[in-house]
């Protein structure tokens, strides 16, 4: 086994501690916490598979936060009716302008209660900003907007939203560090040395999600070969690269 090999241990909760949960966190503590009449939308933006939504789910479970997850067939109707589910009514009816008014009114009555948007880009592509700009000036309620490396540029457009974003934040792929804590959680028991975890942050491009299918994948090869300590010497499972897959050609 490799010098620089560590030991896998199983992780207490569900989401590893990898910096752009903190970061995301971070994010929202400021949003919850700044002072009244300043503007509190961030934005947490970057490219898919750096695990913004899975620090954004954190972020719910730890705030009590509201979460939507938007769709390119949303209407600005749908939009509304989804949100009201999630703020406890199972069964949102009346015109769009009736469901924002009870919106505004069902977050009115909390205390500054997180409101958390993924795929916030598409949100702005189906004309549901100015939405998203009413609800928090007349609930003056917190919002996240979750979003792939455009959701800043594309927001831009609309001034009178663009004002209101406090904070931006950019997500970060992953390094080392960060896949060994999804190992931690990922591969229970098993010792992945430096060299393996190092080859798999360069392979999957640093994409979290890429990441965590590469360790399921290590995880599933360790027990069916029968062994406890991978390293990079001697590991020949699969490594998630996102690169289309190819047919082999035999030697002539």
């Amino acid at each position: 086994m490799n010098a620089n090999t560590h030991r896998v241990n199983s992780a207490a909760g569900t989401i590893a501690p990898i910096k752009n949960v903190a970061a995301c966190r971070a994010l929202v503590e400021t949003l919850i916490n700044c002072p009244p009449h300043v503007p509190n939308i961030g934005m947490f933006s970057g490219f898919s598979g750096y695990g913004k939504t899975m620090a954004a789910d954190y972020c719910r479970n730890v705030t009590g936060a509201v979460m939507i997850e938007v769709f390119d067939s949303w209407t600005r109707k749908k939009f509304c009716a989804s949100l009201l589910i999630e703020l406890g009514n199972p069964a949102p009816r009346g015109s769009l302008s009736d469901m924002m008014d009870e919106i505004i009114q069902r977050l009115g009555d909390g205390e500054d209660r997180l409101v958390i948007i993924d795929e916030a880009h598409m949100a702005v592509d189906r004309g549901m900003v100015e939405l998203i700009r009413q609800i928090n000036k007349l609930a003056h309620t917190p919002i996240l907007l979750v979003g792939e490396e455009l959701l800043p540029k594309k927001l831009a457009q609309y001034e009178n939203a663009d004002n209101l974003v406090l904070e931006r934040v950019l997500a970060q792929p992953c390094d080392i560090q960060d896949a060994r804590a999804l190992a931690r959680l990922y591969m229970p028991g098993i010792a992945i040395a430096d060299d393996l975890i190092a080859a798999f942050v360069k392979e999957t491009g640093g994409r979290a999600r890429r990441i965590v299918s590469t360790l399921q994948a290590a995880q599933a090869w360790a027990v069916n070969s029968g062994v406890t300590a991978l390293d990079a010497a001697t590991y020949r499972g699969r490594i998630v690269t996102g690169a289309l897959p190819t047919r082999h050609q035999r030697a002539a």
